[in-house]
């Protein structure tokens, strides 16, 4: 069962990477010193992230008050549009949601109920992609990945 969740996953990911900006085209957010807060809302406290090479920053950020999880991925010198992406997957419940597009300085928000379960999440800027998938739970031990292409 856990293998099936893992491939919807990946399936998922690759699904919203490579069909969201053909279905909805490309967008431009333009906002200079970015941060998770400033792209989730402020009730939403960081609570892991993941370097996506030099180019930026994935972060997992979570709202205590409604249990969400909200990801946002944003470069750290923002400039002309950059193919960049983010998702969050539940395996528990199935629930996910994810935002890509031609972007110049972050990817997001990407929300999902998350209270009391593990979260897989992760992004792109360009061409290096990045995944952390069992994160923030006792039961289990994160696994991440950094993806060149």
């Amino acid at each position: 069962m856990g293998i099936m969740r893992n491939v919807a996953a990946a399936g998922a990911l690759t699904a919203l990477v490579a069909g969201t900006t053909a279905a909805f085209g490309a967008t431009a957010h333009a906002a200079p010193n970015v941060t998770p807060q400033g792209v989730c809302g402020s009730a939403y406290k960081t609570v892991n992230s993941a370097p996506i090479g030099s180019l930026g920053t994935v972060y997992l950020t979570y709202n205590s008050t409604n249990g969400k999880n909200c990801v946002a991925t944003i470069r750290t010198n923002p400039g002309t549009v950059k193919a960049m992406s983010t998702y969050v997957y539940v395996p528990s419940t199935d629930e996910w949601a994810g935002d890509s597009g031609d972007f110049t300085s972050y990817a997001g928000p990407s929300r999902v109920y998350g209270k009391g379960y593990c979260v897989s999440w992760g992004g792109n800027i360009a061409n290096v992609y990045v995944s952390v998938e069992n994160s923030n739970c006792a039961a289990l031990k994160e696994h991440r990945s950094t993806t060149i292409r």
